[in-house]
């Protein structure tokens, strides 16, 4: 066997490699995706039951903090594989996405606690979900922006874009549950509604131009007029400035939450076909490889395999120069350029969000047990601590959290100058 030879099918075998994991990856990005759909949900249902104090989707909420649960095992076992893979393929960005994730869904107890407690705002609720949501969209944008295979980052390009569309349409759930719940919309809120709109519009204008045929016959026949109809009257009634109450005396939260969730659940099912179309080409590509690669074996005195003639072999009516601005002008590397830049921003930025997360839930930790160390050294009620820690902070000029760091922290400098005092 030639030198040639030998290298011809050590590429072929690492082409193999290389297409397993990009089937592996696939997997996961199937998991991601349904965790982030059920994590959605659970989101929508949260901004609602804090926004009525408790009154609305408190079981609805329970049943669907089970259903994120039970989906975030099964991505995390997934997850795991790729740490457990004798010879990594996964890129170490990719790598480091996923342990990035992984520190902010063990935070995820702090924030359901904290919204079981009401100690929390819908909008500061909203925001941490959207934070680890942004982190499981990075590692699926990771994963189309390492993929060697062009057809195979074309859908998971469309699956991307795709799924972040997704996520701003439930940004925007979020975002109108809270504000027709309320009863009325500040103008914050409403430049918000307007922006996700807007948004993810141009999201799925993206993944329609990567999407194949089949998938985008999918998605033009999946959404109902009359949803979309009912959608957009509830968006044109949250520009108005006046609140907005219906006729049974209950708000619009619910019924407006029922609509986008039609809108969501029916992108879900688009999702999903992206998802068993990726698998399918995956294990083809695979098949493609091995039985090139069995050819190659099969015909060892061939000087020159076939792909290496074909790569070879360019024609005059085709040089090297037409090549190169072919590629540099072909709409999948004009749309990667802009889909780079304009996430570029917001994934250098999402180690500073999770982290700020992850502050955010520790600081509420320390006014939490500064609070608790108050009602019962004070005799106050949990509502009476939290007006006395606040007013003690803004008399200070500190922050809650570092107020309740000195309450804490004198606690425990007192108690024990009482334990020598005893000995």
């Amino acid at each position: 066997m030639s030198s040639a030879q030998q290298l011809l099918f050590t590429a072929l075998r690492c082409d193999i490699d290389n297409l397993h994991h990009l089937a592996t990856t696939a997997d996961i990005v199937s998991d991601i995706s349904q965790f982030i759909h059920v994590l959605q949900r659970e989101r929508g249902a949260s901004t609602i039951y804090l926004a009525s104090k408790g009154k609305r989707f408190k079981t609805r909420r329970i049943t669907y903090l089970q259903h994120s649960q039970a989906a975030e095992a099964s991505m995390r076992q997934r997850l795991e594989t790729l740490s457990q893979e004798a010879r990594p393929q996964a890129t170490a960005r990719l790598l480091r996405r996923i342990a990035a994730v992984w520190l902010a869904l063990d935070e995820l107890s702090a924030l359901r606690q904290a919204i079981d407690t009401f100690n929390i705002s819908p909008d500061a609720a909203t925001q941490a979900f959207n934070h680890l949501i942004s982190g499981l969209l990075a590692i699926v944008f990771e994963a189309a922006d390492t993929a060697v295979d062009p057809d195979i980052t074309r859908a998971l390009v469309a699956i991307f874009h795709l799924m972040q569309g997704k996520e701003l349409a439930g940004q925007e759930r979020a975002c109108g549950a809270f504000g027709f719940t309320l009863g009325h919309f500040d103008q914050a809120h409403r430049t918000l509604l307007n922006q996700l709109v807007d948004t993810q519009q141009r999201c799925f204008n993206t993944f329609a131009e990567f999407a194949t045929s089949e998938a985008l016959f999918a998605w033009q026949q999946s959404l109902s007029p009359r949803t979309l109809a009912g959608i957009g009257q509830l968006r044109d009634i949250a520009c108005q400035r006046s609140h907005h109450q219906t006729a049974s005396g209950n708000t619009l939260g619910e019924t407006w939450y029922e609509l986008t969730t039609l809108r969501i659940d029916t992108i879900k099912t688009v999702e999903d076909t992206l998802n068993t179309q990726l698998t399918a080409l995956c294990h083809h590509k695979i098949a493609q490889a091995q039985a090139a690669l069995e050819a190659a074996k099969a015909t060892p005195e061939r000087p020159l395999p076939a792909p290496c003639e074909q790569l070879l072999a360019l024609s005059p009516s085709q040089p090297l120069g037409d090549l190169t601005a072919s590629a540099l002008n072909s709409p999948l590397s004009r749309s990667l350029l802009e889909l780079t830049h304009a996430q570029s921003s917001r994934l250098q930025g999402l180690s500073d969000e999770l982290e700020n997360t992850r502050k955010a839930l520790r600081e509420r930790k320390l006014i939490e047990r500064a609070k608790g160390l108050i009602m019962a050294h004070q005799s106050m009620s949990e509502e009476e601590a939290y007006r006395f820690l606040r007013k003690t902070s803004m008399d200070q000029s500190k922050s809650m959290a570092d107020m309740a760091q000195s309450i804490l922290d004198l606690s425990a400098m007192l108690q024990r100058k009482e334990e020598k005092q005893q000995r």
